[in-house]
């Protein structure tokens, strides 16, 4: 599946991910820092994955979601290149992934420390839950 905006695009394609530029970012990032190479591969390979592209294919940005696609959906490492951020890119990928068919009915779980008015804007509210961290 694909959506436009402008000159961009997003798309459910995972022949177009750019492994290499996901594991940079992940790899970074505050939740997966250190993350492998063959760990993001197995994650992506066993979800339902988004690329954000600019007009070139260059990708620019990364989500996944978790699923059963009948009852629940959980969305993860949502992240947007730097040199993108601020450009409502984000708001745009995460409208594309609450819309996609597969998943659009099912009940949406995240987990965020930086970027609760975003998801806010979709209707995801703050709760308090059980989790068993990794050890």
């Amino acid at each position: 599946m694909e959506w436009q905006k402008n000159e961009y695009h997003v798309s459910d394609d995972q022949t177009l991910l750019q492994i290499e530029k996901i594991e940079a970012w992940i790899s970074e990032s505050y939740w997966a820092k250190g993350r492998s190479r063959k760990v993001i591969e197995e994650s992506i390979k066993h979800s339902l994955s988004f690329g954000l592209y600019d007009q070139n294919g260059r990708q620019i940005g990364f989500a996944r979601v978790i699923t059963d696609q009948a009852v629940f959906s959980w969305i993860m490492d949502v992240i947007i290149d730097e040199e993108y951020r601020g450009r409502g890119l984000g708001k745009f990928l995460v409208e594309c992934i609450i819309s996609h068919p597969t998943i659009k009915n099912t009940k949406m779980g995240l987990a965020t420390k930086d970027a609760h008015n975003l998801y806010r804007q979709f209707g995801f509210e703050t709760e308090e839950y059980m989790r068993r961290p990794l050890i």
